[in-house]
């Protein structure tokens, strides 16, 4: 049986490229290999690319929460654990400082997002480059992406390209306006955003939801040719 879904939340059965208006077109220019530049409050800057295979790769299924209220279940993710990649390649090649608490996701499209260091070494936290039993998709983040399965899904940045280690939040802008980026964005909280309500923002949201997965569509169809 399956868990009641969070607060606000209401069930699709396709996942479906989501994200920003903005970025519908916006897509990434390397999916063939992965290039994470480490960088922000690091003594060294890094690249990890095939690095990432020493570490052990991780299963799990978990839920998909949208921010604007949508949710889907039960995705199978494949890929490495942040705190792996944080303990193995991050810390040791790039060594960032040691109050750097704030860590900046940045994907190939031009989105960014951040997340507390501390919220980023739960357990399932991944570095994902597998969905479903398959490499990702250019719909789904390829070549890899963040999945913070506690965290709305605007923090789980696709198409990542650096990992920036901060300890002064003021360095950071989101991609979106301030009032729909959280600090933390926890579904179980309803941190939707900031200085607004969660249950507010839920009816703001909701009627964009069509309009924003028809316009990412027609997206891929225009400038993919699918």
């Amino acid at each position: 049986m399956q868990k009641p879904l969070p607060p606000g939340q209401y069930d699709v059965h396709e996942f479906p490229r989501f994200g920003l208006p903005r970025f519908a077109h916006r897509f990434p220019k390397q999916v063939d290999r992965i290039e994470l530049q480490i960088l922000g409050d690091v003594e060294k800057p890094a690249i990890a690319s095939a690095e990432l295979e020493t570490l052990s790769r991780v299963e799990q299924v978990s839920d998909f929460h949208c921010v604007t209220t949508w949710s889907c279940r039960s995705l199978r993710w494949s890929g490495y654990l942040f705190s792996d990649f944080l303990e193995r390649i991050a810390v040791p090649r790039a060594r960032p400082v040691d109050d750097a608490w704030l860590i900046l996701f940045c994907g190939q499209d031009g989105y960014r997002a951040s997340l507390p260091l501390e919220d980023l070494l739960h357990g399932d936290v991944l570095l994902a480059d597998r969905l479903n039993g398959l490499p990702l998709t250019l719909e789904h983040g390829a070549p890899i992406r963040l999945i913070a399965p506690a965290h709305y899904g605007y923090k789980n940045v696709k198409h990542l390209s650096r990992i920036e280690f901060h300890r002064n939040e003021r360095t950071y802008r989101p991609a979106a306006y301030r009032f729909m980026d959280h600090p933390r964005a926890r579904v179980s909280f309803e941190e939707r955003g900031g200085g607004i309500p969660g249950p507010v923002l839920r009816y703001l949201y909701r009627p964009f939801v069509r309009p924003t997965i028809s316009r990412f569509r027609k997206a891929m169809r225009k400038d993919i040719g699918h």
